[in-house]
C-alpha cells in the first residue's frame, strides 16, 4: 500500500461522488471485477480537467468506459475523446455504456492493439491518459509524445505497482519482474527526457503527471542503471 489505508479511507470519505449514472457504472464494474480508476484518481482527474480545460483527450485503455465517461462528464462541453481498447470482451460493454450515457458523438472508439494504433494515429491532444498494459508504457512513449501538444499533459496511472517498484529486484516475484523492470525504465524516461517535466505522485496505485515542454528537442534517454539490492 503506497498511502496508509486509514489516510486513504479518510480522504475518500470526503469525496462528494459522481453523477448517479457514473456511480452505478462503477458499482457494476467492481461487481464484475473490472478494474476502474480509484476514487482518489477520479478526484484528481476532475480537478485536472477543471484547471486544464482540454478540448482533445487521448485515452489508452478504455476497459468498460468508466474513465472515458468520467472525463466526458467533468470536462468542458466541447471536449472530444479518442479512446483505445484491445480486450475483445470489454469492447461491446464500453460501446453499450457510451450509448447508455448518450456520449457516442463525443467519443471516438478505436479497437485493437494500442501499439499499432498509436503508430498510425495522427492529430494532437491536450491530455493523454495512459491506463492500459503497464509493461507497454515504455514502448508507447515516443508515439504518445508525438501526439501530445506542447504544453499538453501526459497522465500515467498505476505506475508504482502497489509500492512493489521500491522493492529489491530479488524480492519481486519472477512472473512480475518484466513489468517491474519496464515500469522503472518508464519512470526514469519520464523524469530524464528533456521534453518533459514530470512529477511522480503516491496517488492511488501511483501516478505520473508529465507536461510536454515547448520547443524541447529530443535526445536519447539512457536506460536506468539500478544497483541490485
Amino acid at each position: 500500500m503506497i498511502v496508509e489505508e486509514r489516510m486513504r479511507t479518510f480522504i475518500n470519505s470526503l469525496d462528494t461522488g459522481n453523477t448517479p449514472f457514473l456511480e452505478e457504472l462503477e458499482k457494476e464494474a467492481l461487481e464484475s471485477e473490472v478494474p476502474v480508476i480509484r476514487r482518489e484518481m477520479q478526484s484528481f482527474i476532475k480537478t485536472l480537467l477543471a484547471v486544464q480545460k482540454p478540448e482533445h483527450i487521448l485515452e489508452v485503455g478504455t476497459a468498460v468506459g468508466f474513465s472515458t465517461l468520467l472525463m466526458c462528464e467533468y470536462g468542458p462541453e466541447n471536449l472530444k475523446i479518442t479512446t483505445i481498447e484491445n480486450y475483445e470482451k470489454r469492447i461491446p460493454l464500453a460501446k453499450e455504456n457510451f450509448r447508455r450515457a448518450g456520449r457516442e458523438d463525443q467519443i471516438t472508439f478505436l479497437e485493437g492493439d494500442a501499439g499499432e494504433i498509436l503508430k498510425e494515429l495522427t492529430g494532437s491532444f491536450d491530455l493523454i491518459f495512459m491506463d492500459a498494459a503497464k509493461g507497454q508504457y515504455i514502448h508507447w512513449l515516443e508515439d504518445v509524445l508525438r501526439l501530445l501538444k506542447p504544453g499538453g499533459i501526459l497522465l500515467s496511472d498505476n505506475v508504482l505497482q502497489e509500492g512493489e517498484l521500491v522493492q529489491s529486484h530479488y524480492l519481486v516475484e519472477r512472473r512480475n519482474r518484466t513489468i517491474y523492470k519496464r515500469m522503472r525504465e518508464y519512470l526514469y524516461a519520464l523524469k530524464h527526457d528533456p521534453r518533459l517535466l514530470t512529477s511522480i505522485l503516491p496517488l492511488g496505485d501511483g501516478a505520473a503527471l508529465s507536461v510536454k515542454k515547448d520547443n524541447a528537442s529530443r535526445r536519447e534517454v539512457r536506460p536506468e542503471r539500478t544497483a541490485e539490492m
